[in-house]
């Protein structure tokens, strides 16, 4: 789904200006991001991340710290102390609004964010940092030491930060050297991923290494090979996102076996960006690929259109004459409908779908003349032969809808008023 803006106030008064990536159906829960020193939430990695999560069902929210982006507050004014509470103060937003978030995620100094903050979100469940450092004084290494000593002498200084000029206040300084992360990871009390890469040059492995022994059980190190500290590959980050799904799915809700109360609605095409014609579809809560076949300039990476609407009728069929040989008591097992497509020139009705149904079960020959009566009244069939209106207007998901329970509805009236026939 698309993301949408998502703003709440600091602690400090000032706007926070957030980004939310809303989960595909099943919803299994919400993330929180706090993202790399500098980087904002617009940063490739975060917002790979956050959209990998969504289309497995987390919801995810990345926000700007103050003084970045499109977030409110002064950077210079910015310390450790305030990123945590700006933070917490993301996830008790989250909460107010129905999203309340049971992973947390950081990302560099990030990482060290959140796992100062977890102790104060009475919902999180789980955590994870990727290239996060456990001595916040590490971050210093990345200042050069002029920079350093300006700071030290007049208070603030404006320094070069992954190439960007910022001004940096000696409270930001004096902050880093005070916080002892030590004594937080130790009793952080969730279970906590640890993703890090052994070639990071940024922040050295053994940050990693110092952060898992000093956390408890459970606890998982996972490397990340070759990646950067910014995972700015793809494969990098694809890797890291699908680590954190799966190893989160123990402390999330599971997926649910059926469509949810609340999934119903409409379908949703979007394209996925890879290939011509490659769609992620969203419907009746799950997601499946949609696509042309190769021959025709896609990858052949799902079901055609024409596919998804033979797919609607021979589904409808099995339905109902399902629902029919209930009501009726007849003796039949398993029912399979095929329905295939085609367009044929020179006839006045050119489209032509082919139905073809196979029946398990000891019936007469009159139950199955029955029954080919009953598929032929099924509503989808109906639907396909009055023909249908489309309204089109340009705007956002969701789309006007029946409630799913419709179609249920047409197959249970068309069997109740059949009771004048014996079969």
């Amino acid at each position: 789904m698309p993301p949408r803006n998502f703003e709440f106030s600091s602690p400090a008064g000032y706007p926070l200006a957030g980004r939310l990536e809303l989960p595909d159906a099943p919803v299994r829960g919400w993330a929180l991001m706090a993202h790399c020193f500098t980087c904002g939430k617009d940063n490739l990695a975060a917002v790979r991340i956050g959209r990998a999560l969504a289309r497995a069902g987390i919801g995810m929210l990345r926000f700007d710290f103050a003084g970045l982006g499109a977030s409110g507050g002064d950077f210079a004014d910015s310390t450790f102390a305030a990123n945590v509470r700006d933070l917490v103060a993301a996830h008790h937003a989250m909460s107010d609004a129905g999203m309340p978030p049971s992973l947390l995620v950081g990302h560099s100094l990030g990482g060290a964010a959140a796992l100062a903050a977890a102790a104060d979100m009475p919902n999180v469940r789980a955590v994870t940092t990727i290239a996060a450092p456990f001595d916040l004084s590490h971050v210093l290494a990345l200042f050069d030491p002029a920079s350093l000593a300006t700071i030290e002498q007049q208070g603030e200084a404006e320094v070069r930060l992954a190439g960007r000029p910022f001004r940096v206040s000696k409270a930001f300084i004096d902050g880093l050297r005070e916080h002892d992360q030590a004594s937080r990871i130790a009793t952080l009390g969730r279970p906590l991923l640890i993703l890090h890469a052994p070639r990071d040059e940024i922040v050295d492995i053994d940050n990693a290494s110092r952060i898992f022994m000093a956390a408890g059980y459970p606890k998982s190190l996972v490397s990340l090979d070759d990646a950067d500290h910014l995972l700015s590959r793809q494969s990098d980050v694809d890797y890291a996102a699908a680590m954190i799904i799966s190893w989160s799915s123990r402390y999330l809700q599971p997926v649910p076996e059926t469509r949810a109360q609340g999934q119903e609605g409409d379908v949703v095409a979007e394209e996925t960006g890879a290939g011509r014609f490659q769609l992620a579809i969203h419907a009746g809560g799950i997601r499946f690929l949609a696509d042309e076949p190769v021959s025709a300039g896609g990858l052949g990476s799902g079901p055609t259109p024409y596919d998804l609407v033979s797919a609607g009728l021979a589904a409808c069929t099995t339905m109902t004459l399902r629902m029919y040989a209930e009501y009726k008591g007849l003796p039949v097992g398993r029912i399979r409908t095929a329905v295939g497509h085609m367009r044929q020139k020179g006839v006045e009705v050119p489209d032509l779908f082919t139905r073809t149904i196979a029946i398990e079960g000891p019936l007469d020959d009159a139950q199955r003349e029955r029954l080919l009566q009953i598929a032929d009244r099924c509503p989808v069939d109906l639907t396909l032969l009055s023909g249908s209106r489309v309204e089109t207007t340009f705007g956002e998901p969701p789309a006007a809808a029946e409630p799913v329970e419709a179609h249920a509805a047409s197959m249970e009236r068309l069997v109740t008023a059949d009771d004048s026939s014996p079969v």
